[in-house]
């Protein structure tokens, strides 16, 4: 059993739907942080002081296809640049030890990586994220992976920061254990051969689906991580540009039962462990809790 776990912090996008006043669009998460900035940092500091010790830009919606959805192309830079300073602003206030991830998203929506152009394609708006957040944050998150192209495409802008690489893959909702475009997690891994991956998760797919992947995510080695979603499914109709206020949140993952959950994955070996969508605070101070009654420290470092 390891010791050790990163306990990372909880979803940002369905926290800013609850506490905002205007109506989600597919960019919501960006546009909060021209209207209500402080609702971020807010969130940012509330997984701190329940004892997140790695917290992640608010920038999962700041690509340019979801801007360009809202008309809102023109903020792109503006807003990469926002998203990291709120971040750094909420660990500097809190004055704890706390790693900043940064946030490279799905290239056009989430859970639909068959819409997805070629590698070469996705190339260049990955680079561009990923120059304006290397200035700031302390790991390259990528997040959401739906295939192994989109992985690859993000993992090879994220690599050329010259910053640690994170990649975390979305688990289908059958049991397969299968990353959404099909693929096993070995065939989508694969693909990263020759980037510099410190740390592979699995993210935003139920807790389910997570126990499902999660011998295939430790047999591909290293420091492994799961932050599981609180929907009770993604639907296959799911479309492009549609916003998550149309997915359905569960009625049994409260903070207990999803530490029920995580608790298990840290005792068979992951050593990163948060939350993503519908997954709060309270459920990060409720998994810190339980993490340190059983004994295990909470660390900012990835081994």
């Amino acid at each position: 059993m390891a010791n050790r776990v990163v306990l990372m912090d909880g979803g940002m996008g369905q926290e800013l739907i609850r506490r905002a006043k205007g109506e989600p669009t597919p960019a919501w998460s960006a546009q909060v942080m021209d209207l209500e900035p402080e609702l971020v940092t807010e969130v940012h500091l509330e997984n701190i002081r329940a004892g997140a010790r790695t917290i992640t830009v608010n920038a999962y919606s700041v690509m340019r296809s979801r801007l360009e959805a809202v008309g809102k192309a023109n903020r792109f830079e503006a807003l990469q640049h926002k998203a990291c300073e709120l971040a750094l602003g909420a660990r500097e206030v809190s004055g704890e030890d706390v790693t900043v991830t940064g946030c490279l998203s799905p290239f056009i929506w989430s859970y639909r990586p068959g819409l997805n152009p070629g590698v070469e394609e996705m190339l260049p708006t990955y680079r561009e994220a990923a120059r304006i957040q290397a200035q700031y944050v302390d790991v390259m998150l990528c997040e959401t992976m739906g295939s192994g192209e989109e992985a690859l495409a993000a993992a090879t802008a994220a690599a050329e920061t010259g910053k640690p690489v994170w990649v975390a893959w979305t688990l289908m909702d059958d049991g397969s254990g299968r990353v959404r475009s099909g693929e096993t997690l070995a065939e989508a891994n694969a693909k990263l051969t020759d980037l510099p991956v410190t740390v592979r998760l699995a993210n935003c797919s139920c807790p389910e689906s997570i126990d499902a992947g999660l011998e295939d995510l430790l047999a591909l080695g290293g420091p492994v991580g799961a932050y599981a979603n609180g929907f009770t499914g993604i639907k296959e109709y799911f479309t492009a540009g549609e916003t998550v206020e149309g997915l359905e949140a569960r009625a049994d993952l409260g903070p207990a039962q999803y530490a029920d959950f995580a608790m298990r994955w840290a005792e068979q070996g992951v050593s990163l462990i948060g939350g993503c969508c519908e997954i709060s605070p309270a459920h990060i101070a409720e998994l810190n809790k339980r993490l340190q009654s059983a004994g295990y420290d909470i660390t900012a470092r990835a081994a």
